[in-house]
């Protein structure tokens, strides 16, 4: 990442890397640590801007990381200036438990960082599948108290995934045609002239 942003820019192509002093070559984790964030608040900054003072919806989703830790992702969903309906990713937030109070505090604090207003809720969506689902209509109740419009609507693209993977694992030819595809899929996305050729 610092070879393309050197690249970019003679003034930090001069002091990164082979051209930095010795203490200095921001290849540490906390460096680079730092600098994602720097990246992350940039995109979340246009973002926000994006959305406006738009109304909008709330899609809120559940997972655990590779160190077994609840994450809750926020996705919000608008109309953008130009009539075209965008999802964009806003946060992706650790939570100590999935207690619907917990959950409640953690989404409107996420909202009030990234400047949203919690009154411009149009609708909320939670993938009723997970494992916290009957945390999830506290949830949606608590934000209706809060926000009247807010009405819920139930994320079937998720289950219609999980009906679908299930359906295609009993059935042969359906579970190998997808497991050819995908071996296919990892094998043309490796290199840009397989791509092309594809």
């Amino acid at each position: 990442m610092l070879k393309l942003l050197a690249s970019y820019n003679k003034e930090e192509d001069a002091v990164v890397l082979e051209n930095a002093s010795q203490n200095t070559i921001y290849t540490s984790p906390f460096i680079q640590k730092k600098i994602l964030h720097v990246f992350a608040r940039k995109v979340q900054n246009k973002i926000r801007n994006e959305i406006g003072n738009v109304k909008f919806c709330l899609i809120v989703d559940e997972a655990r990381d590779e160190s077994k830790r609840e994450q809750m992702t926020l996705v919000v969903r608008f109309v953008d200036k130009n009539g075209f309906v965008k999802e964009r990713l806003i946060d992706v937030i650790q939570v100590k438990d999935t207690i619907f109070a917990t959950l409640k505090q953690e989404i409107c604090s996420a909202l009030s960082h990234h400047n949203l207003n919690i009154q411009n809720i149009q609708g909320q969506g939670y993938d009723r599948t997970s494992n916290i689902r009957g945390e999830w209509k506290e949830l949606q109740t608590l934000i209706i108290q809060e926000c009247p419009y807010a009405y819920y609507v139930h994320l079937f693209a998720h289950q219609l995934q999980l009906a679908f993977v299930a359906a295609a694992r009993e059935v042969v030819d359906v579970h190998a045609f997808f497991q050819s595809l995908s071996n296919v899929i990892n094998v043309v996305c490796s290199s840009c002239k397989r791509n092309d050729e594809l």
